[in-house]
C-alpha cells in the first residue's frame, strides 16, 4: 500500500486535544503513524484479497486516514463509497479518493445507503471500539446494505484463547480502555463468529496475525524506515506523547499472549436469514 497522503497534524481529528487525552489511535496518527490496524499492513492486504474487491461495489465503514481506501482503489473496484462520522477524517479520505469514489458523512449503524446497495463492506479496527449493542447495530446495517452473496470483511482485535474466563476478559478490556482512552471491547474468535452469525451472516474465512502494533519490527514493516524515523523523532520531541506510547506498549506487551488481530470474512446468504427476514 503506497502512502499517498501525509496529512498535517492540524488536519487530523482531535487536533486540539492534549496527548494525555487523545484516543490512542489518533495519538499515533498525530505522531506520524499511518497504519493503525491491529494486524498491520499485512493482515489488511490479506483481508482485501479474501474479500474479492476487483469489479465489486465496495463500502468502507470508518476509513479514517484513507490508508485502506488507497489499497481498495488499487484493486480495481467497480465503485467505492466511504462512510465516516468524523468530518476531519472525511476530508482526509476525500483527498485520497478524489474522483475515483465518494466519501459521505454518516454513522456506521445508519449509513444512509439503500438496501442491497453494495457487494463488499469493509470495516477495520472499529467494531472493537463499540459496546455490545452498537456492535450488533453496525453488523445489522452491514447486512442490510449488502446484496445477497455479499461479503462483510472485518479486521479487528481478538482475545485469545476462547477459554479465557469472564474475569480475565474484563481485566484485559479495562486495561486497554485505560491505556488507549477508548472503551475497547475485543471479542474471542467464538464471540466474533456469534456476533456475525446472529446478524444473519455465514462466516466463511477466519485468520489471525500477531497484535504487534508498537513493536519495532512491525512499525518498520508498516511504515518503512523513513516513516519510522519520523515517528521516533516526533515521540522524542513530545514527553507527554512519549509517556502515553510507553504505557500503551506496556499494556500490549503484558497481554501479548491474550491479544491477536483477527480477520473475518462473512457472507450474506443468497436467501436472507437475518433477524428481520
Amino acid at each position: 500500500m503506497t502512502d499517498t497522503t501525509s496529512p498535517a497534524a492540524g488536519d487530523l481529528p482531535f487536533a486540539n486535544r492534549r496527548p494525555e487525552d487523545m484516543p490512542g489511535h489518533w495519538l499515533l496518527a498525530h505522531l506520524g503513524k499511518r497504519v493503525l490496524r491491529p494486524g498491520g499492513k499485512e493482515l489488511t492486504e490479506r483481508l482485501l484479497a479474501d474479500a474479492h474487491i476487483s469489479g465489486a461495489d465496495v463500502l468502507e465503514i470508518a476509513p479514517g486516514l484513507g490508508k485502506t481506501a488507497t489499497a481498495i482503489l488499487e484493486l480495481g473496484p467497480s465503485s467505492y463509497v466511504g462512510v465516516e462520522s468524523d468530518p476531519a477524517a472525511v476530508s482526509l479520505t476525500e483527498g485520497v479518493v478524489g474522483d475515483r469514489g465518494r466519501v459521505i458523512t454518516g454513522d456506521a449503524s445508519a449509513t444512509g445507503l439503500a438496501d442491497d446497495a453494495t457487494d463488499v463492506a469493509i470495516g477495520e479496527a472499529m467494531l472493537t471500539m463499540q459496546g455490545d449493542r452498537a456492535k450488533k447495530e453496525i453488523v445489522a446495517e452491514a447486512f442490510r446494505v449488502l446484496r445477497p452473496g455479499g461479503r462483510y470483511a472485518i479486521h479487528e482485535l481478538a482475545l485469545h484463547p476462547d477459554t479465557l474466563s469472564d474475569e480475565q476478559k474484563a481485566e484485559i478490556r479495562k486495561s486497554l480502555a485505560r491505556s488507549i482512552k477508548v472503551n475497547a471491547r475485543p471479542l474471542t474468535e467464538t464471540e466474533w463468529r456469534e456476533l456475525l452469525e446472529e446478524g444473519g451472516f455465514r462466516v466463511e474465512t477466519v485468520g489471525f496475525a500477531k497484535m504487534a502494533l508498537l513493536e519495532p519490527r512491525r512499525v518498520i514493516a508498516d511504515e518503512g524506515i523513513l516513516g519510522t524515523l519520523r515517528i521516533v523523532v516526533n515521540v522524542l520531541r513530545n514527553p507527554a506523547a512519549r509517556r502515553r506510547i510507553l504505557d500503551m506498549r506496556s499494556t500490549f506487551t503484558k497481554y501479548r499472549d491474550e491479544l491477536a488481530a483477527i480477520e473475518v470474512i462473512a457472507v450474506k446468504p443468497d436467501t436472507a436469514t437475518g433477524p428481520d427476514a
